[in-house]
């Protein structure tokens, strides 16, 4: 935000808080006007706060920000958008955790970046609604990479470069695409990918949304998926994810808190 402007208006998703002296409370927000900042929301922690209930994690919030001697200061909130379906759901929790997670990790303070907030926006509101919300993560994954810079090779063999077939594959994580059986035959750090698998990630990586809906998520392709974007992003964030840990402990029926 240039000095010269004393405060200015925009549109954010809150990202993470943690508190911040006596009463305040320190935000990471990802904003459509200026991309990732961090604000500081002074006195939000006072119990007579009218700000606190708009600045919780995955809120849609129209904020004012000021510039502080350091920071930015947050001096109205009114929230936009609280999705409140997806909080009565510990496992839309948990989605919604990991999408912001995600984001988060892979984003630095770097300026306005209008398509990442609209995925980050539409897909906490298809989280919030979709009857499948482990669908809507999914095509996010294949979407984030594409605009974060590590778009897959998915249609031709990222070794030698010839078209992929029919078949099940292998996919590389170094290589950041798929290798096909004559190339993964004697491969290493290599893991298997089914054809249906590859052919939902080919389907999302090519489509819009209401396009991709189309396709057909089995809990045993939705599982496979998973498992595969997890480990490469985080073999590309060269460090774990938390939020995945939380979503397991929800399915297997652990409280959340429990290791």
């Amino acid at each position: 935000m240039p000095s010269r402007e004393r405060s200015k208006r925009v549109e954010a998703i809150v990202l993470r808080h943690s508190d911040w002296g006596e009463a305040d409370r320190m935000l990471w927000l990802f904003t459509r006007e200026l991309g990732k900042v961090q604000a500081i929301a002074k006195g939000v922690r006072k119990s007579r706060s009218r700000k606190a209930g708009h600045l919780e994690p995955f809120t849609r919030v129209e904020l004012l920000l000021a510039h502080g001697r350091d920071l930015l200061i947050v001096t109205q909130a009114e929230a936009k958008e609280a999705y409140l379906s997806l909080r009565e759901d510990l496992l839309r929790v948990g989605y919604a955790s990991y999408v912001i997670e995600l984001l988060d990790r892979f984003t630095y303070e770097e300026g306005e970046n209008i398509t990442l907030y609209r995925l980050l926006s539409d897909t906490l509101s298809r989280l919030n609604s979709e009857p499948q919300p482990a669908f809507a993560v999914r095509y996010y994954e294949v979407r984030l990479l594409d605009l974060v810079g590590f778009r897959p090779q998915l249609f031709n063999c990222a070794n030698c470069g010839e078209q992929i077939q029919p078949e099940d594959q292998f996919f590389s994580f170094e290589k950041g695409g798929v290798i096909c059986p004559g190339c993964g035959v004697n491969g290493t750090g290599l893991r298997p990918v089914s054809m249906p698998a590859l052919k939902i990630l080919r389907h999302f990586q090519r489509s819009r949304y209401s396009e991709a809906q189309r396709a057909r998520l089995s809990s045993i392709i939705d599982q496979e998926l998973e498992d595969l974007m997890g480990y490469y992003l985080t073999y590309l964030l060269e460090r774990g994810l938390n939020s995945p840990s939380f979503l397991r402990r929800v399915r297997n029926g652990a409280p959340p808190g429990n290791k």
